[in-house]
């Protein structure tokens, strides 16, 4: 058995103080966002009390389908890898950016960079330029590999206009994604796809969904996967697209630091216990879920996923 667990959205706080110059662009409503409200969903100690119980959960593989910062601030990206270090080793840890880790355009040494180690292939392998979309010099699709599980990682993450929180991966990226998809596929491998924005239709809304995700879903449709996963909502999500043997299940995560609210769900992250069985894999979600006031987090009802033949 295999054991993935997948969070997002974590919104690292406090926020650094931004000098003035920073805040010449979208940064400023983004910096007063935080002021007024948003630091007092996203929680230091909510995070850390999920990353705690992380760790008691023998995770083989960790993902992060980003969102790591919260207005792109150069000190936030330095800081998310400090955080990055101490949760573990990069084999162990793959990151993806979300739309606010490229909430303006950030030089590469000043961003994500500083997250290289998280967000590369296994040492050997190729990954195809990020020619449309995110840009900031990394590399996506790419592929890390552990026993019969292949991770694929692709980035939505782009600077957009203010009020925007689109994402798109561009026609050369999907095209990558399709045909590493066909040779994993030939080569008997289980495949799960990480990306930040939800690719199923209506799920958030226009300004802030993935402006390609038809083009997207066409991808999963002919060439198929295991598993999709995404934050970007901060909701707990279970849905479907379709695939080439039926339908493939798509789940998203909410955020890892928020406190509940009336409207949205709490912290969690979820372990996704895959198995060989027969012809099929067998997917059995658990969701661990943060518990107010007892500063701990307790698991929901299991989920069986099915796969195609």
């Amino acid at each position: 058995m295999f054991r993935l667990a997948h969070l997002s959205d974590l919104h690292l706080a406090p926020l650094p103080r931004p000098p003035l110059t920073a805040l010449a662009s979208k940064r400023l409503l983004g910096y007063l966002s935080w002021r007024r409200r948003r630091h007092k969903i996203h929680r230091p100690e909510v995070l850390e009390a999920l990353i705690d119980d992380l760790r008691h959960q023998n995770a083989d593989h960790v993902a992060i389908t980003g969102d790591l910062t919260n207005i792109s601030l150069p000190a936030e990206f330095t800081r998310a890898a400090d955080w990055l270090r101490n949760l573990g080793d990069a084999s162990w840890v793959t990151v993806i950016p979300g739309n606010h880790d490229a909430y303006v355009h950030v030089p590469e040494d000043q961003s994500w960079a500083h997250w290289s180690p998280y967000m590369r292939p296994d040492e050997g392998a190729t990954a195809q330029p990020h020619a449309e979309g995110g840009g900031n010099g990394a590399v996506f699709p790419f592929v890390r590999k552990r026993g019969r599980i292949a991770i694929m990682a692709l980035s939505s993450a782009c600077p957009t206009a203010p009020g925007l929180a689109t994402g798109a991966l561009g026609a050369a990226q999907i095209a990558a994604a399709r045909n590493s998809l066909k040779q994993l596929k030939e080569q008997g491998f289980f495949r799960c796809v990480l990306l930040h924005h939800p690719p199923s239709e209506g799920v958030v809304k226009v300004r802030k969904s993935l402006t390609d995700g038809s083009a997207f879903r066409d991808m999963i449709r002919e060439q198929g996967a295991e598993l999709v996963l995404h934050g970007h909502d901060h909701s707990y999500f279970l849905g479907e697209v379709a695939g080439p043997e039926g339908p493939v299940s798509v789940c998203g995560v909410p955020s890892a630091s928020a406190i509940p609210r009336p409207d949205r769900t709490g912290a969690q992250y979820h372990l996704y216990e895959i198995e060989a069985k027969d012809r099929r894999w067998s997917i059995r979600l658990r969701r661990r879920a943060y518990a107010p006031g007892e500063d701990q987090l307790r698991e929901e009802e299991p989920i069986a996923l099915e796969t195609a033949e």
